[in-house]
């Protein structure tokens, strides 16, 4: 009795250990085909995103978003130096309408194909503080509307502006803000009058440490939010980048980084200027341009 109840036992005994091998073995079976189809649709996938690749090259189209706008978005038509566009960097062929300004065919592409009116801003040599301002308008084609002498910065141009390095930034910015201590002249930009528009303190050999320097004052879109007053001091690329940048009244003298133009011609840019053409200034030492 003893016996058969002891073979009973290992009989069940061998009916459990061949359950669970075979348990085991349907379960490594399943675990083989799940990894055999993730391996699938990965390939696929690679396969699937060889061909999004292939295309955006063909098309010319980015591999990855920027976080970069247009022109009026950024407040600059041109990015700074190492970024898409900015100096050094390939660029596009001008449109017919830009290739005629009188510029070279890199600097006109760079100039929006919507703007109609363009202040040339052309120095004299990169570490002279003295330039000739233009402004040119596009109808049936560029007419330039005045020309006048001007100053800018006392140490000249700088293609990597900073704070204090008293020169003017080179390239081409939008122009989408004005302002100044006296009426507004009948201006189509927004127009922000403030007795605020003042050197902080005399500047000696400086033509903008008069204060009726900024009477009148077109802010330049380097490294600002386009918008807002000139008197906003926020710099998107930091402190360091330097900013309040802008055309403002000639007190016969050099700057700490302006464009001064003669008063006259700073009331005409103020009246003329209008922002349904979307108008720019191009700036920078005569070989630049």
């Amino acid at each position: 009795m003893r016996r058969l109840r002891a073979a009973r036992r290992n009989r069940r005994r061998r009916i459990i250990r061949r359950r669970r091998v075979a348990a085991g073995l349907l379960l490594l079976a399943l675990v083989g085909a799940i990894a055999a189809t993730v391996n699938w649709v990965k390939g696929s996938d690679a396969v699937e995103l060889g061909r999004v690749g292939a295309a955006a090259g063909r098309s010319g189209a980015p591999e990855s978003t920027s976080d970069a706008g247009d022109a009026t978005q950024a407040g600059s038509a041109v990015p700074g130096p190492g970024s898409p566009g900015g100096p050094g960097a390939p660029t596009t062929a001008p449109t017919t309408d830009q290739a005629s300004l009188p510029l070279s065919p890199a600097v006109a592409a760079k100039v929006p194909a919507t703007s109609t009116q363009v202040v040339l801003v052309e120095g004299t040599g990169i570490d002279s503080n003295k330039a000739t301002v233009r402004l040119l308008q596009r109808d049936s084609g560029w007419v330039e509307k005045g020309s006048w002498s001007a100053h800018v910065g006392k140490s000249g141009w700088s293609a990597n502006h900073r704070e204090g390095d008293l020169r003017t930034p080179i390239g081409v910015f939008t122009l989408s803000d004005a302002g100044g201590r006296l009426a507004d002249p009948g201006a189509a930009l927004p127009y922000h009058r403030s007795n605020a528009f003042q050197a902080p303190a005399p500047s000696p050999g400086f033509g903008d440490s008069d204060i009726d320097a900024f009477d009148y004052v077109v802010a330049i879109d380097y490294n600002r939010v386009p918008g807002r007053s000139p008197l906003d001091w926020t710099r998107p690329k930091g402190m360091g980048a330097g900013g309040g940048i802008w055309l403002h009244v000639d007190r016969g003298g050099p700057t700490h980084g302006c464009v001064a133009l003669p008063k006259a011609a700073m009331k005409l840019l103020l009246t003329e200027l209008d922002p349904k053409r979307r108008p720019v200034v191009v700036m920078g030492p005569s070989d630049s341009l």
